[in-house]
């Protein structure tokens, strides 16, 4: 007897896709959380009252993780096309959103030296924490865009 039509390959990037594709929510979500865990452990643990300036670069890396998981991956072609009309505004849209997302970056990196620097102010680790929450958040965000589907 001959071979058959068929082989049984084993492909572990099917599975670990698939997994990714069940557990990508939740590992974004917690990484998330954790975001804001650190913001929220600086605001509380601080000697003094935290300005609302401080708490912006982390509203706008969550805003700019909402922005860019609202386009779906299966909408962007890397084909040029100049007739493409909304290809380019997914593109731009895209771009926006990461604009968005290094700036609030820098902002808290801004805040971070400025803390370290003015002894009167919030204390360096209120800076620091504000970094790890613009970073956490942009970090779930794109953990959550790669993994969803629409399927």
């Amino acid at each position: 007897m001959g071979m058959q039509a068929y082989s049984l390959v084993f492909r572990p990037e099917d599975y670990l896709m698939k997994d990714f594709e069940i557990l990508g929510p939740g590992i974004a979500g917690a990484v998330f959380g954790a975001g804001w865990w650190f913001w929220v452990d600086a605001v509380v643990c601080s000697s003094v009252q935290v300005s609302f300036i401080h708490y912006l670069p982390g509203i706008f890396a969550t805003l700019a993780a909402l922005m860019f998981n609202c386009v779906n991956k299966d909408d962007i072609s890397y084909d040029y096309s100049p007739y493409g009309e909304s290809e380019w505004r997914i593109k731009l849209w895209l771009f926006v959103a990461y604009v968005v997302s290094f700036v609030s970056l820098a902002g808290a990196v801004g805040l971070l030296v400025q803390d370290a620097l003015v002894k009167d102010g919030p204390s360096a680790w209120t800076g620091v924490a504000g970094v790890l929450q613009c970073v956490f958040v942009l970090i779930s965000g794109l953990i959550y865009w790669t993994c969803h589907s629409e399927d």
